[in-house]
């Protein structure tokens, strides 16, 4: 996989398999994981098992590979219009210590830790077989980021493959099997 930016790429991610991807702003790291979930222009092939995703329809390629941006997206101004399961949205939030009224109030009132650990939330309810998370605990407190990676754990031991951006190199220790870095647009091992 490519673009007239980065790549080309050539990396397999195995089930259960977490893949850490460190680098200076701006090399392309956030790029690649949208590349990877067809959001941005590329060329090349990329596979779920087995199955190129020029077969699948793009919103559900999406479901299977889900994208975490860095900043999460909200469409509508209650928290309660971004879950389709806000029963079971309210279990994964008390995991991340957030009081179970924020998913009843507005948008408007969330904290940017709040935004992104209710962004992982909403990222784990489908239990899709990738995840593609890029800094996901960039905005949280150590405790905060210690129940994130406690959750993306427990999906890792379930089979999700994870391929995370994360500037935090303790981080990468705690939850990848591989480590690369990002530098002109290249992957390379750490």
């Amino acid at each position: 996989m490519r673009s007239s930016l980065v790549g080309p790429f050539d990396l397999s991610v195995a089930a259960g398999e977490c893949i850490a991807i460190s680098g200076a702003s701006g090399s392309g790291k956030s790029l690649f994981l949208r590349m990877v979930a067809d959001l941005d222009p590329n060329t090349g092939a990329v596979f779920l098992d087995g199955r190129e995703r020029g077969s699948f329809a793009a919103p559900a390629w999406r479901r299977q590979v889900i994208y975490v941006p860095a900043e999460s997206g909200w469409w509508s101004e209650a928290v309660a219009d971004h879950f389709s399961d806000l029963a079971a949205a309210r279990v994964l939030a008390a995991r991340l210590d957030l009081k179970p009224e924020l998913l009843d109030g507005p948008v408007l009132r969330l904290s940017t830790g709040e935004k992104q650990r209710l962004a992982l939330v909403r990222s784990l309810l489908p239990a899709s077989p990738v995840l593609l998370l890029d800094e996901p605990t960039a905005a949280l407190d150590e405790t905060s980021q210690g129940h994130a990676e406690a959750l993306l754990r427990e999906r890792l031991q379930a089979g999700t493959a994870i391929l995370m951006v994360t500037h935090r190199s303790d981080q990468a220790a705690r939850l990848s099997r591989r480590r690369f870095v990002m530098a002109q647009g290249r992957l390379t091992p750490a």
